[in-house]
């Protein structure tokens, strides 16, 4: 997400997959000062792969970390853009149900979902 809210990157993964693994292929090459995520992508792998892109994780530490980790409260407020805008694209059946079968379809329709959302 850019800094209004408007998608940058999409990526549909398998549906066993977990999304956290995926973070260091989607910020890869984007320029950015801070990346907001939830407590899911608490890894050492993903914040290394922010800070070796030059910005700074803003991500919660999962309970289950040995050592505390600290983050900006009021900069992970700004994360509730990105909710608002998967509830948004949500509001499309399609989208929310996944009734095609090809992820190349779905994430077609899925782009098409977020433009329609950022112009209403």
């Amino acid at each position: 997400m850019n800094p209004l809210g408007h998608p940058v990157v999409l990526k549909v993964t398998g549906a066993e997959s977990a999304d956290s693994p995926h973070l260091p292929d989607l910020i890869a090459g984007l320029p950015t000062q801070a990346v907001l995520a939830d407590k899911g992508y608490d890894s050492n792998a993903n914040r290394e792969a922010i800070h070796a892109g030059g910005a700074v994780a803003c991500i919660p530490p999962k309970k289950n970390r040995l050592q505390a980790i600290t983050y900006d409260r009021h900069l992970y407020k700004e994360r509730n853009m990105i909710e608002r805008f998967f509830g948004k694209i949500k509001q499309f059946r399609r989208v929310a149900t996944r009734y095609d079968k090809k992820a190349v379809n779905f994430l077609g329709f899925v782009w098409v979902a977020s433009l329609v959302s950022i112009l209403a």
